[in-house]
């Protein structure tokens, strides 16, 4: 029944109990990350040196009231996630009062949405990404009204807006993605040809368990 078009206001209901339901945790993301990831999320290995994340699942209506899901195509540069996609967020500012808060600046700086306009309804389970040392804290959120986007061009060159029908019947399949110079195989998923791997394709999938789990309960 997830796999039909349903109505934003229907899927802000679940959305709004997502509190009262227990994340699958990190033994059930196994299947969507790399290799390398494995150990991490099996044993919840943080390094002490490690930095802080926050990032953003926004969801929105579309003009049909059809649920989406904002991503990003980050622009190439001289680093380890150039050119892939990810969710709004970044690194913690001295300046942010929580990490709630830091999601939300992101949000505003990288892709130009108002935190007035968004609504904070839950966390997932953080996760560790270890060619950046970061591990990152990923909040669940919505807005009412379609945004309007502006992303930044220094950080952006694409905004990605799938709908949750296709979220939710995304296969895991296998890619070939570059990493430090160097080509790897990953499971992963595909959105408009483009592939989605690494910590957005963990937290996407957790919240894909999530969700099924809410709608079936």
């Amino acid at each position: 029944k997830y796999f039909i078009k349903m109505h934003f206001t229907d899927f802000k209901n679940y959305l709004l109990k997502i509190k009262d339901y227990k994340l699958p945790g990190h033994d059930y993301l196994l299947k969507i990350a790399p290799p390398a990831r494995i150990k991490h999320l099996k044993n919840n290995i943080i390094p002490k040196d490690s930095k802080t994340a926050s990032v953003l699942m926004l969801f929105y209506p579309d003009s049909n009231n059809e649920t989406r899901l904002v991503l990003m195509l980050r622009n190439k540069y001289k680093g380890v996630h150039s050119n892939q996609i990810s969710l709004p967020g970044g690194k913690v500012d001295r300046l942010d009062k929580s990490l709630k808060d830091t999601a939300l600046r992101e949000t505003n700086e990288e892709i130009g949405l108002n935190k007035d306009d968004i609504s904070i309804v839950g966390e997932l389970s953080s996760v560790y990404i270890p060619p950046s040392n970061f591990n990152v804290f990923p909040f669940v959120g919505y807005s009412s009204k379609t945004p309007k986007f502006v992303p930044d061009s220094k950080e952006v060159s694409l905004i990605l807006s799938p709908k949750l029908s296709y979220i939710l019947g995304m296969d895991i399949v296998e890619s070939v993605v570059e990493v430090n110079n160097a080509t790897q195989k990953v499971p992963s998923f595909l959105i408009d040809n483009h592939i989605l791997w690494g910590a957005t394709a963990i937290i996407i999938h957790e919240f894909v368990l999530l969700f099924k789990q809410m709608v079936n309960s």
